[in-house]
């Protein structure tokens, strides 16, 4: 996952709005979003599924918990023999038990990361680099490959639309969502972060939406959690070319 934007009692109806974009190689094996098997029926799971690793960038599950993960883009640091990032979503919507110590003593055996997980009441973001859970505050949030909240042109840009638009509409429209998610204005030079990468790269990863032909946005998702605790989850992917490769909506009604 590339960027992750939220919205957390901001709005009467939504009090938690996630709008996401997944960023990854256009040949790493995908399944769509879908409702995963499990021994637990009281706690589905719904995400995509990462066929080469098996876990996910982003979940949710039936008892209305919410997680997602963000790549810290630090080259120097990466080491080939960690284990995958994806499966610490799982563990966020599978184990109540993960929090600070559990993150801390187990952060080490990832390359560099940011999870955000919980829900409404309680959403915080880990952040393996730093070493420190934030819980997040009332308002707009983004969090992309630097910490929470930086202020990275794209974070910057896709936050401001999205304020923009719940406060001026009384409903979120989730097509309107999906266009701010799908912008792919590249920041000037001058306002590029450093983040160990190329000038070229810098470029192409300063935009919302990457469109190339090797390395993109592969999907969105876009997260609405309603004050009686259903969720609507929509999920649209792409093709190297940009190109919509297909779009899926579902609802998990609110845990009894």
């Amino acid at each position: 996952m590339c960027i992750l934007f939220v919205a957390l009692q901001t709005h009467p109806q939504f009090p938690l709005i996630i709008c996401a974009n997944r960023d990854e190689f256009h040949h790493r094996p995908t399944e769509a979003a879908h409702f995963w098997p499990t021994s637990n029926k009281s706690n589905t799971l719904l995400a995509g599924k990462d066929l080469e690793a098996g876990g996910t960038w982003l979940g949710v599950n039936q008892l209305g918990k919410i997680a997602g993960l963000t790549n810290i883009r630090a080259p120097e640091l990466n080491q080939n023999d960690m284990r995958s990032r994806g499966e610490l979503v799982l563990k966020a919507l599978e184990d109540d038990a993960i929090d600070h110590d559990w993150l801390q003593l187990h952060s080490r055996f990832y390359n560099p990361f940011n999870l955000l997980f919980g829900d409404e009441e309680l959403l915080q973001c880990f952040n393996s680099r730093s070493q420190t859970l934030t819980r997040l505050s009332p308002g707009f949030h983004s969090i992309s490959n630097g910490a929470l909240d930086d202020i990275w042109p794209k974070m910057a840009r896709g936050t401001l639309a999205i304020e923009q638009h719940i406060a001026d509409n009384t409903s979120p429209d989730i097509d309107v969502l999906l266009g701010i998610m799908t912008d792919n204005t590249q920041a000037p030079d001058e306002e590029l972060p450093q983040t160990g990468v190329s000038l070229e790269w810098e470029r192409h990863l300063s935009s919302i939406y990457i469109r190339h032909e090797e390395y993109g946005t592969r999907s969105t998702s876009i997260i609405l959690k309603d004050k009686q605790g259903k969720i609507h989850f929509t999920e649209v992917r792409y093709d190297g070319k940009g190109r919509n490769l297909g779009r899926d909506e579902f609802t998990i009604a609110a845990s009894e």
